[in-house]
């Protein structure tokens, strides 16, 4: 099993380069059923959400659909502050379109919440959410609750595959939860 030491911390490999490939074919398909004669928009939240997002639009199999991306932040190392702040704004019209926010992770929620309210204010007809991974047991904001899950996690700090320790590890091809 891999591991990572960082600032003290170690990690250990949880879900492999080839688990990650088939839990974003599924969630691909599923989209790929739900938005068959559709043109959804993609909302990529970067930074974490550009390697999932990477392989999910391709995972779409010549589904019909545009993408753009928002930057917004909650956290401060391992620890979210509570605050969203939007650091790159949505540049996209949303009106009239069926939106799927994408996302590395859903923990709390608030993300996703104060997002889906953001977009239907500005007029989306519908909005969903993917994301790689899913802390359910975390979940504060009901309506936050994702329509289409690559895996779900229990409360352990994660890293790689977009996942970040202070600006490190995105790269990684795995997931690697902190060990206790």
């Amino acid at each position: 099993m891999r591991s990572i030491i960082e600032q003290g911390h170690t990690f250990e490999e949880w879900l492999t380069a080839g688990q990650i490939a088939a839990d974003v074919k599924q969630v691909g398909q599923q989209i790929r059923r739900d938005y068959e004669d559709k043109e959804p928009l993609f909302v990529i939240v970067l930074n974490g959400a550009f390697v999932f997002a990477a392989d999910l639009i391709r995972a779409l199999d010549g589904l019909r659909c545009e993408q753009t991306f928002i930057r917004v932040s909650s956290y401060w190392g391992m620890s979210s502050t509570g605050q969203l702040e939007f650091i790159v704004p949505l540049q996209q019209v949303v009106e009239n379109r069926d939106v799927i926010i994408v996302e590395d992770i859903v923990d709390t929620g608030l993300t996703i919440h104060q997002l889906k309210a953001h977009l239907r204010g500005l007029g989306a007809s519908s909005v969903r959410v993917a994301t790689m991974l899913f802390k359910s047991n975390k979940l504060e904001y009901e309506d936050a609750k994702p329509d289409y899950v690559g895996h779900e996690v229990t409360d352990e700090f994660v890293i790689g595959y977009g996942l970040d320790f202070d600006g490190f590890h995105r790269n990684l091809d795995a997931i690697y939860k902190v060990k206790k």
